[in-house]
């Protein structure tokens, strides 16, 4: 059930990108508007993150889960019967808070029920695996919901997830008893909320305002001021809401920065590989969907056997870089891509070599990332990692759209733009978001072979003797 609430969240990252055209038809809004059904739950999950890790520290990580399972459902309900667009945006932010309390919550459970290195490691593994698949499956259950029952059905789905995932945790997950803890953090919370709205609206107003932008620029500026002045904040009060030991550890620093980085990286596949696989290859949304298949069981299968078994016994640090260098070779392949190239022989092998890379990336960071740590700070620890993944994405659709257009329009200045033109200055864009996103996941194996420490990870210092070997 822990899998599945993951997998909640992050599908519906990429879910509404299939339905928003049908959405955007059926509820008739502008294309100025539509962006913001994507931002407004990137903007409520990316900020509300660590204020979730540290509520689920504070009250239970399991009451935090039922909580965030249960809004979320609600919230995609209103989602679903939405009449109009302020109401699908609420839902959508709503979305994005019960996100921010659920996906902390789920990862923390895992950190503290799986405390055996074999076990852990399997479990990290499946975890792993739906982390750097999750957003390939939306958009296949997005193509086939879309197009085969309706849009709504895309935020109807979480229903069905969510009531099994409540069941299964109402009955298999044990939570520890709380202990006594100090207030919340409020200047801290405020400081990193402003600062990561500032900072994803910012980013998300550069793709379509560019980056010059006062609109672009302030809410940067703002972001990154915040974001310093919660870093002094912390520093001083005695309650934080990251306590800096948890970023400062070696093994979960390097974990949460290959993680940021690799998902930009990431970012530049999902999107750009699905317009070159519409525009191109004139996939329908559920071929499209079926077309990243191969990619999700080549992470499956690395995340599920090399990165569950070889991580408790080698560590982080010869795995992730290798991952990170496979999926590099895989964007470099589809850097080759053509107008006349076909999805077998141009598209597939590079798909399955970056997937057999993210499953050595995804699985070893997200343990990494929790081990060691004390269960009293397992759920800010784990909040971490979503909030850099969604940072980091933002950064990479920021960057990438941003070069893509500039390569798009250089490749027209002088030429008159006939269909064959246009369509030649389409794929030069593909292809510079491709030779960034290998540049992306290459800096993350640097990264990674730089920060990680050699050998395996830490136990969990909070387990009993026995469960500690």
């Amino acid at each position: 059930m822990l899998a599945m609430a993951q997998l909640m969240v992050v599908l519906d990252a990429t879910i509404v990108n299939i339905a928003l055209p049908t959405a955007q038809a059926d509820l008739g809004f502008s294309d100025a508007s539509r962006q913001w059904v994507v931002t407004g739950y990137a903007l409520a999950f990316g900020s509300l993150l660590l204020l979730g890790g540290r509520l689920s520290d504070f009250f239970g990580r399991k009451r935090m889960f039922l909580i965030g399972l249960i809004g979320f459902a609600l919230a995609s309900a209103l989602g679903g019967a939405a009449n109009g667009l302020e109401m699908l945006i609420v839902a959508r932010a709503l979305q994005g808070a019960f996100g921010a309390a659920l996906a902390p919550a789920a990862l923390s459970l895992l950190s503290t029920t799986f405390t055996q290195p074999a076990e852990r490691g399997k479990a990290f593994g499946i975890f792993g695996a739906i982390s750097g698949a999750g957003g390939g499956i939306g958009l296949l259950l997005g193509g086939v919901l879309t197009e085969y029952a309706s849009w709504r059905w895309c935020l109807y789905v979480n229903l069905v997830i969510a009531a099994l995932a409540v069941v299964g945790a109402m009955f298999k997950l044990k939570d520890e008893p709380v202990g006594a803890h100090g207030k919340i953090d409020v200047p801290g919370t405020i400081a990193a909320v402003i600062g990561l709205v500032g900072l994803v609206y910012g980013l998300g107003k550069a793709e379509t305002d560019g980056w010059t932008a006062g609109w672009t620029l302030g809410p940067i500026a703002v972001g990154v001021v915040s974001l310093v002045a919660f870093v002094l904040i912390e520093r001083r009060v005695d309650n934080p809401l990251l306590p800096l030991r948890v970023v400062l550890d070696r093994n979960r620093g390097g974990s949460y920065a290959s993680i940021a980085i690799a998902g930009a990286g990431m970012f530049g596949l999902f999107l750009f590989l699905t317009y070159f696989l519409t525009a191109v290859l004139h996939f329908t949304p559920v071929k499209t969907g079926l077309a990243f298949l191969p990619m999700l069981g080549s992470v499956m299968l690395t995340a599920t056997t090399a990165g569950s078994m070889l991580t408790p016994k080698i560590g982080p640090r010869p795995l992730v870089p290798l991952g990170a260098l496979i999926a590099a070779g895989g964007m470099l392949f589809l850097t080759r891509l053509q107008l006349d190239s076909s999805y077998a022989s141009g598209v597939l092998p590079g798909l399955i070599i970056v997937g057999l890379g993210l499953g050595l990336v995804f699985a070893p960071t997200q343990n990494a990332a929790t081990s060691g740590v004390e269960h009293h700070d397992a759920g800010v620890a784990s909040a971490m990692i979503n909030t850099v993944q969604q940072i980091g994405g933002s950064i990479g659709t920021a960057l990438l759209s941003s070069f893509a257009a500039t390569a798009a329009s250089d490749y027209l200045v002088g030429k008159e733009p006939t269909a064959q033109v246009v369509a030649q200055a389409q794929l030069a864009s593909y292809h510079t978001v491709f030779w960034w996103s290998t540049g992306f996941f290459l800096l993350a194996a640097v990264v990674a072979a730089v920060l990680f420490r050699t050998g395996p990870l830490d136990v969990d210092p909070d387990a009993p003797p026995a469960m500690a070997h």
